[in-house]
């Protein structure tokens, strides 16, 4: 849409009251509604567009300011937006025991250098090193209720510390390796010298791994008094900093198991074909050595919805992690290709639970893509990173107003599955602004406004002017 907009979206004024406390002023509540609203309706979200495009809105300086200047806290907004979400949809959520919370990372890209923060970052879907902020989350569901929670930015260690620069200050006569394993093991080198550093010792400090934000992330959500009990992740954060704090909650996890893990075979319990045990002469076997000796006979034809799956399951101990259930899945009765290995601390869950229960992980995906396709997650150019920061907790905010448009009118049958799709709500909101853009209109017309002048005013942002 690139029409004028002469009132904020319907969505937004239905829900944003209960955020104005957090503002100074009602200048600020006003940029908070048409930001709100431009990420929801316009296909070009940046702020000179949307100011440029809703006809109340100050110039793009003043929406600039109240990104880069203005007094408000995003971490404060984000607490309220999950409050009241929570308080919106307890009728329509599950019980604890049914609930999940997932744990996932995206890239937002950018050309350039000039945003704060901004590094290379390996994308597994390419194999390539864009330039991107990498974003951290949290998302929580419970039947057909799915929202973001929190979030981090991740920083990598060599951008967080400005490595390279101390690295130059403390050995200017060394050349830095390349090649990662040179490159690691030259980093073992230095960072004693380095870490002497004052300066550079504040930085070291400073950085977070993917598993300690991960930890952060679970720590938030209990914090925030989320109604959980199984946290999804893939294989990336499966760690014992993030395992030993879940443990320490008491809560379940399911994640995905490395083929190159090692499996104690110490009571470690399998028969071939004929019903003989199977003996290990080892004291550990890596899960693909193990795969490749379970019978196929073992594996049992698992139906999830629309889909077979054909499944092995066995409790096993693995060093670190203690005794866990392990689940080996194939798509297809032959049982080639690749084979999932799922681990969970769900020790007496049957294989069709663990996979029904991990596939909820999907919600963090279509997520992803909604709030880059339908809300501009990744279409910002603050330089700052205060200023991004805030313009992320506004596109959370968005995306939680759709989605409560995307859950049923009626509270008293519980659903699995949200009845609209976040895009058809953007739609939605889009077709009543243009209503309220000719019902405007009229309303000028039949107060004998010439429609040269009606234009004028509407168009005025544009610079449109009207044929003679």
């Amino acid at each position: 849409m690139q029409l004028p907009i002469v009132e904020c979206a319907p969505i937004v004024s239905e829900h944003s009251a209960v955020f104005e406390g957090l503002f100074k002023n009602r200048n600020q509540v006003q940029h908070f509604q048409n930001y709100l609203t431009g990420l929801i309706v316009l296909d070009n979200k940046t702020m000179a567009n949307i100011t440029r495009c809703i006809l109340d809105s100050s110039d793009k300086t003043n929406l600039s300011r109240f990104f880069s200047e203005a007094d408000w806290d995003s971490d404060a907004v984000n607490t309220e937006r999950v409050a009241y979400l929570l308080d919106k949809t307890n009728k329509h959520r599950l019980t604890a025991k049914k609930s999940t919370l997932s744990i996932d990372d995206t890239l937002l890209e950018h050309v350039g250098s000039l945003f704060e923060y901004i590094a290379k970052h390996y994308n597994h879907s390419n194999h390539s090193y864009p330039l991107a902020h990498n974003l951290v989350t949290s998302h929580y569901v419970s039947g057909a209720v799915r929202f973001p929670v929190d979030w981090y930015m991740y920083r990598r260690y060599e951008e967080c510390t400005q490595w390279e620069k101390y690295v130059g200050k403390h050995f200017p006569n060394e050349v830095i390796p390349k090649k990662k394993k040179e490159r690691n093991k030259f980093k073992k080198e230095v960072e004693p010298t380095l870490l002497e550093d004052p300066e550079f010792l504040v930085l070291h400090e400073e950085f977070r791994t993917k598993i300690s934000l991960a930890v952060k992330l679970v720590n938030q959500a209990i914090e925030k008094d989320l109604p959980f009990e199984t946290v999804l992740f893939d294989s990336w954060y499966l760690a014992p900093e993030l395992i030993d704090v879940l443990n320490e909650h008491d809560k379940k996890w399911i994640s995905i198991l490395k083929t190159n893990r090692n499996i104690s075979t110490n009571n470690l319990r399998i028969l071939d074909d004929k019903g003989q045990k199977i003996v290990f002469r080892d004291k550990k076997i890596k899960a693909e050595d193990l795969l490749k000796v379970i019978p196929s006979s073992a594996f049992k034809a698992t139906e999830i919805g629309k889909k077979t799956y054909y499944c092995f399951s066995k409790n096993v101990h693995i060093a670190s992690l203690g005794k866990v259930r392990l689940v080996f899945s194939f798509e297809n009765p032959e049982l080639e290709g690749t084979c999932a290995i799922l681990i969970t601390n769900h020790l007496s869950w049957s294989a069709k639970k663990i996979i029904e229960t991990y596939l909820l992980r999907w919600p963090i995906e279509t997520f992803y893509q909604d709030a880059k396709q339908q809300l501009g997650l990744n279409d910002y150019r603050m330089r700052k990173s205060k200023a991004i920061q805030k313009h992320w907790s506004l596109v959370f905010v968005a995306y939680s107003f759709l989605h409560l448009d995307c859950l049923p009118v009626s509270r008293r049958k519980k659903v699995k599955e949200p009845i609209q799709t976040i895009g058809q709500i953007v739609r939605q909101q889009t077709r009543r602004l243009i209503e309220n853009l000719l019902l405007h209109t009229h309303e000028l017309l039949e107060q004998g406004v010439d429609v040269s002048q009606i234009f004028a005013q509407l168009f005025a942002k544009q610079e449109y002017t009207m044929a003679s």
